[in-house]
This record gives C-alpha cells, structure tokens and sequence, in this order.
C-alpha cells in the first residue's frame, strides 16, 4: 500500500493521457516526505490504477460534463500533516495535469483519502518490495 484508484468518465480519455497521470500521481507519492524526512510510502507498495466507468450519470445528463475520482488507501500511522501534504501534492499533480482540459469543458474532479484503520485482514504475495529496499 498505497495505492491510488481513479474512476474517469470515458469521454475525457480522448482529450488526457490517463497514463501519463498515472504515472505523475505515482511520482508524486514516491516523493513524499513526513516530518522527519523519511519517505511516507514505499516504493514497491505504490500503485495507481485508472479505470474508466462503463455506466455513469453526471450533473444533469447532457454528456457534456466529464468526472474524475481518485482515492488513496493508505495504511494507518501517518499524521495528520502527512495526509495534508499528501493532498495537497496529488492535488497540484492533478491540477496541472489537467488544466488544458478544464479550459476547454466542464469537468469535476474529487481527491480522497482514505486510511485504513480497521483493517482485518492484510495478505500480500509478490516480489517488488526486495526490489528498492536498500542495500546496507
């Protein structure tokens, strides 16, 4: 974990490059930083997927207005200056990278993150964390 989900309406994909966001958000989270100056998230842990909904409604039904949701998941025990900084950084990230296409239509866009606290059940299988954990 963490791991970035993005739900996009399919009419803005002709218009963005959802794999280039994707791989901006990705950098983003890398490059976070808490209060000490250790990184917030690993970097085998980190994901970001974007799905484009095969069903939605939006605003009053036109398909003139395009929406974009992305939710970060994230393990419990970062600070509350963290989450904000998180925020604020995949939020500029966000900003930028689809400013060209906010000047053109009318489109929303919602960040959330989640933590995950109550969490019963974490099971994890692969190979990437060894990857880019340091060497001593």
């Amino acid at each position: 974990m963490p791991h970035l989900v993005i739900l996009y309406t399919p009419d803005i994909e002709p218009h963005t490059d959802m794999a280039a966001l994707c791989r901006g958000l990705a950098d983003t989270m890398i490059a976070q930083r808490d209060e000490s100056g250790v990184a917030v998230f690993p970097v085998g842990g980190t994901r970001v997927l974007a799905y484009p909904a095969a069903h939605f409604a939006v605003a009053d039904g036109s398909g003139e207005h395009g929406f974009v949701y992305l939710n970060l998941r994230m393990a419990a025990g970062r600070s509350a200056v963290v989450h904000k900084a998180c925020g604020d950084a995949l939020v500029a990230r966000v900003r930028q990278h689809f400013e060209p296409l906010l000047a053109r239509r009318h489109v929303g866009v919602t960040l959330q993150i989640d933590e995950a606290p109550g969490q019963v059940f974490d099971g994890k299988v692969g190979n990437l964390h060894p990857l880019f954990q340091k060497k001593d």
